[in-house]
């Protein structure tokens, strides 16, 4: 009986530990899959994607990842939820349902609802200085292009040498 407990002490020990290490490796896996697929240069690897992407690295905006302004910041859930279902979705049309890629690909409403907070809560201090910036409803009325507008909207191509940025 000894014998008995102490090799089903060792065992679940064994599994124990197993479990553990199976436990450390997925999170870590899950963690750097997560940040991965944040990146630009993940999302440009659907060619369905690449002016956006040539758009973006040009921009003011490319020190910042796609999913901070196209996926909720507010929690962890609702980031991780919406960007489970934006990414099978855009498995989805990228494989089965490519022939339904538009040649111009615009946010859908749940995307410019995100997009718009996003823009609203890191630009917010600037806003306040500005009196006309609620006349329309959303940031892309007038910014649609930013940051993939072909990198008009660069900082450096808005002023001329020694002009000073006043807005920032």
């Amino acid at each position: 009986m000894k014998f008995l407990r102490g090799w089903l002490n060792k065992r679940f020990l064994l599994i124990l530990l197993g479990g553990v290490f199976i436990g450390v490796v997925l999170f870590a896996g899950t963690a750097t899959g997560l940040k991965a697929t944040d990146t630009a240069d993940f999302c440009s690897s659907c060619h369905v994607m690449d002016e956006a992407h040539a758009t973006f690295i040009d921009s003011n905006h490319a020190a910042l990842t796609c999913n901070d302004c196209h996926i909720p910041q507010d929690n962890l859930v609702s980031k991780y939820v919406f960007k489970g279902k934006a990414g099978m979705s855009h498995m989805y049309m990228n494989t089965i349902g490519s022939d339904g890629i538009e040649d111009v690909i615009h946010a859908k409403a749940t995307s410019a609802e995100v997009v718009n907070e996003n823009c609203i809560s890191c630009h917010a201090a600037g806003l306040e200085n500005v009196d006309f910036h609620d006349v329309k409803d959303s940031c892309i009325d007038c910014h649609r292009q930013v940051p993939h507008g072909n990198g008009k909207y660069k900082p450096a191509d808005w002023f001329e040498p020694g002009e000073v940025d006043v807005r920032s």
